[in-house]
């Protein structure tokens, strides 16, 4: 590595620490030319796959877009934003798992889908109607109860989406 300071194309490391989450190794190094000292911060760089739209078009994956979905389906919604990360970490995991250079984005929606079953069946049903493109109300009311059937036990964990017990005042 080059001296940031004289331009010497050659440095020693002093010193090397692995970062707390383990994603990167910290240097301090030393020019033998001026004797400066400097760090430097060494990642493994992994490119996650680009996406091919329903268009046919390809666009390169983008993480905030991925947030920007979740944080749109999740609004006002009891869900933390460690839980959220964990689960774009979860989709980014399994994107750079697949070891593919494409992938439909379809793919990724279904992805973000699983996620949010987990996370919130309101943001689900919230994400699934834009992604499914519901037409009617029937629609809604299908896909929740194809939730309650899909996630046993659900009316413990949340309130009922459609209550048909209740009479209208």
């Amino acid at each position: 590595m080059h001296c940031p300071f004289c331009q010497h194309d050659d440095t020693r490391v002093i010193d090397s620490r692995v970062s707390e989450d383990g994603a990167s190794i910290r240097r301090r190094r030393e020019c033998p030319q001026c004797g400066e000292r400097f760090s430097t911060v060494e990642v493994s760089e992994l490119k996650l796959p680009s996406l091919v739209k329903s268009d046919g078009r390809r666009e390169p994956f983008d993480e905030r877009k991925l947030r920007t979905s979740f944080e749109r389906a999740l609004h006002k919604r009891p869900v933390s934003g460690e839980q959220v990360d964990a689960s774009v970490a979860a989709i980014v995991h399994d994107l750079r798992r697949l070891g593919e250079r494409e992938v439909p984005s379809l793919r990724v929606g279904e992805y973000v889908m699983r996620e949010l079953k987990q996370l919130d069946q309101v943001a689900f049903v919230r994400f699934a109607s834009v992604y499914r493109k519901f037409e009617d109300v029937q629609a809604f009311r299908e896909e929740i109860e194809r939730l309650e059937r899909d996630l046993p036990g659900l009316d413990n964990v949340q309130l009922s989406l459609l209550d048909t017990n209740s009479k209208s005042k």
